[in-house]
């Protein structure tokens, strides 16, 4: 995922963080599960399966493996083999030993990689993938009984969005944990500043704003891709995949794969998902068929129950301000929090964050291990990423189409399904770009 998470990956946590971070358990959802009291009474040895193995799975599997003891990754997955070669050479070089025991009997390639790491002997599935793939994978591992870390975003459509909650569902049912890769609800500060939010330190809260403002991404890697797709013959196919960043039906765009972190936060902090959304985006830089057929820019409004009013914001363009930050503002003051460990309040209440903040990528994986191995309580926040998930698609769905949506359409009757018609390398439907007030509404 494109979140900055690699300059911070793989750093572990002390005996003092791991404490605090299961303490911190107890702010999120939790729901009692049989699956945990059983893995309490036998071994608690957490056995990783990671399922996509680019940047993200890699680092995701570092910053897990140093989260807690008795941690070892034994099963890897993904579609291409350089990509599961690269990831097995830089965990080698960044984890003990001993913490890896993967195999050439254990790593997996191919289109039904991800069932065969489900299958082998692991309990705790990375999971990884370009987005669009969530879906499917997350119902083949709560079929599979394995608790799962899942990367955000999780869905790219309202159909795959109904998906991730009956698999939610389901996990309930089977006692299964899920926690998904909005570290922001593991990171301290922000545990913080929400719970004197939701005390009302601010009181009643009746705007917001949130950021993603970035400079360019991928523009190197992107070159690098079209010289090895001219020199490799890749089919469209392969091409699409590898390039997923900037094809939408596996990304979901940038509104939704990584501006998806601050819509969940302004969800959090109002305590609900939006009502409606009105949008507008373009591309005004990233022109060339090489950037596929997303957005380079978005703003949304959002509107939440009571006429709460949202701006959201996003844009990924060289030579630009960045911001990356949320906004809350209330009848009595107002909020200010960003990723770098910065929360304060301005207003009566007037109070600043100077506590410590660990490595939140390493405490999301702390947090599910400490309730996988509490014998009481399980973590399942697979519904509350879908429903962020799809407020940051009735954002993009906006901006395509011109159109305002509302959330219950959006959750019960949109048919959006942006499946290919096969998984196969070869022939893959030609990236379209969208064009406002013309582009259909599904």
């Amino acid at each position: 995922m494109q979140d900055n998470k690699i300059e911070k990956q793989g750093q572990g946590v002390t005996r003092r963080d791991f404490i605090k971070a299961s303490a911190a358990v107890s702010l999120a959802a939790m729901v009692p599960g049989v699956a945990a009291r059983a893995f309490a009474q036998g071994s608690d040895k957490i056995q990783i399966g990671l399922i996509g193995c680019g940047g993200r799975g890699t680092g995701a599997a570092i910053d897990c493996l140093g989260s807690a003891e008795g941690v070892e990754i034994v099963a890897m997955g993904d579609l291409f083999k350089d990509h599961l070669d690269n990831s097995l050479k830089r965990l080698k070089e960044r984890v003990p030993a001993d913490k890896i025991k993967v195999t050439r009997r254990t790593s997996y390639v191919g289109w039904d990689a991800y069932k065969k790491v489900i299958n082998s002997k692991v309990n705790y599935i990375i999971m990884a993938p370009p987005p669009h793939f969530r879906p499917l994978h997350l119902k083949a591992a709560i079929e599979g009984g394995k608790h799962v870390f899942m990367e955000k975003p999780v869905a790219v459509d309202p159909v795959g969005v109904r998906s991730i909650i009956a698999s939610s569902e389901l996990a309930t049912k089977k006692g299964l944990a899920i926690v998904a890769g909005t570290q922001r609800r593991h990171q301290l500060h922000y545990l913080d500043i929400m719970k004197r939010i939701h005390d009302g330190q601010i009181g009643e809260v009746v705007a917001g704003q949130c950021y993603w403002n970035m400079e360019a991404l991928w523009v190197e890697r992107v070159k690098e891709l079209m010289a090895r797709r001219k020199k490799e013959k890749w089919s469209d196919m392969e091409w699409q995949v590898r390039n997923w960043l900037f094809h939408t039906w596996l990304s979901g765009d940038h509104i939704v794969e990584q501006h998806v972190h601050n819509i969940d936060v302004i969800n959090w902090a109002i305590g609900s998902n939006p009502v409606q959304a009105m949008g507008m985006g373009g591309r005004e830089v990233r022109t060339g068929p090489e950037w596929g057929n997303v957005f380079d820019h978005f703003a949304v409004e959002f509107e939440y129950p009571g006429g709460v009013r949202v701006l959201s914001m996003c844009r990924q363009t060289a030579g630009a301000s960045s911001r990356v930050s949320e906004r809350v503002v209330g009848t009595n003051g107002s909020t200010y929090t960003d990723q770098s460990g910065n929360g304060w309040i301005e207003g009566p209440n007037a109070y600043k964050y100077e506590g410590e903040s660990p490595n939140p990528y390493v405490l999301e994986h702390t947090d599910l291990i400490a309730s996988i191995r509490s014998g009481k309580y399980l973590l399942n926040e697979g519904q509350r990423i879908a429903e962020s998930t799809l407020a940051a698609i009735m954002g993009r769905m906006s901006a395509y189409t011109g159109r305002e949506l509302k959330w219950d359409w959006a959750m019960n009757a949109s048919k959006l399904d942006l499946t290919p018609p096969k998984y196969k390398f070869g022939d893959a439907p030609e990236p379209v770009v969208a064009v406002p007030g013309q582009t259909e509404l599904i």
